[in-house]
């Protein structure tokens, strides 16, 4: 068993094609005993495959991925009853309930000791334990799935895509019960598209897009190595700030709520824009200056944004 700072996934020029598109595209990594590290990117950049390689469902093309020691490719028996799998678009039976389906799932590993209580607790579902699975939120029915993921103690545990669909309540319910498995030192490998959860969470985060892995660090690291800079959003009563702030020099542009969000390189230049608009006797309605975040680097290396897709209805109670 490995301790605690030593490698237990290990995964080196790891490539895999399907016919003509290259899903992974060599990709080389390390993940820690008792670190949660999440694959951040989009969907289609190659996150579920690269995570279905590693806990031994598929077979890469090329490529060497060690797990727990074992190479996944070799060793997959011995591999499978030592780790915990929550798949994306993970559904259990409608008609046992909640406690049944642990129980259920505890005799499918042949582990008559499993706290089940513990897990119920863990996942704080402890007022839903006669509830069927088909009348849980999705949100709840994330968090069982997290518990079965849980119930052969398992080394090291994989999350793909947990929070998808959910709606913001949900989803920060399960970001929670992460939490809790962080605090306990479980080693968590988690596939997200969110770039919130993944800045929140992870010890460390590989960014991924169109199957390669384009940046690797503690999320304070990627935003200070790729984005030393500000954003400045400034919202008006009217449009003549854009023009002033372009003319300064500046590169503004629009977001989602038409806001002007401007780049800054330098606290000095927040005032003398300020002042200009002031100047043009342009009305101010709010400001905020603040660090970028996961998503602005995403941007700033990719081109693209980096955005979540829309909720499903899943929500939680």
């Amino acid at each position: 068993m490995a301790t605690r700072g030593e490698h237990v996934i290990e995964v080196e020029k790891l490539t895999k094609r399907y016919g003509d598109l290259l899903a992974v595209n060599d990709i080389s990594f390390t993940v820690r005993k008792g670190e949660l590290f999440a694959l951040l990117g989009p969907n289609g950049a190659g996150k579920t495959t690269t995570v279905e390689i590693i806990d031994t469902i598929r077979k890469p093309t090329s490529g060497k991925v060690s797990l727990l020691g074992m190479d996944v490719t070799r060793k997959k028996h011995e591999i499978v009853s030592r780790i915990g799998v929550l798949p994306q678009g993970f559904s259990s039976f409608d008609r046992i309930t909640v406690r049944e389906t642990l129980q259920f799932y505890a005799r499918l590993f042949h582990r008559r000791n499993t706290d089940i209580d513990g897990l119920i607790e863990l996942v704080n579902l402890e007022d839903k334990t006669k509830e069927h699975y088909k009348n849980l939120s999705g949100g709840l029915q994330q968090r069982l799935g997290i518990a079965i993921a849980l119930v052969n103690d398992p080394e090291v545990v994989f999350l793909d895509e947990p929070t998808t669909g959910l709606d913001p309540r949900a989803r920060r319910e399960v970001w929670d019960v992460l939490l809790g498995l962080k605090k306990k030192g479980a080693t968590v490998f988690l596939t997200t598209h969110y770039m919130e959860e993944a800045e929140l969470l992870a010890d460390r985060v590989a960014i991924i897009s169109k199957g390669k892995i384009i940046a690797m660090g503690s999320p304070g690291e990627l935003i200070e190595s790729n984005a030393n800079y500000l954003v400045l959003t400034l919202q008006f009563v009217d449009d003549k700030a854009f023009d002033i702030v372009r003319k300064m020099g500046f590169e503004p542009v629009h977001d989602h709520q038409n806001n002007i969000k401007v780049r800054v390189e330098h606290t000095d230049d927040v005032q003398k824009m300020l002042n200009a608009i002031q100047d043009a006797g342009t009305s101010l309605h709010t400001l905020d200056v603040r660090k970028p975040n996961l998503e602005e680097v995403f941007l700033k290396l990719t081109g693209e944004a980096l955005r979540e897709g829309p909720a499903r209805g899943r929500g939680a109670e």
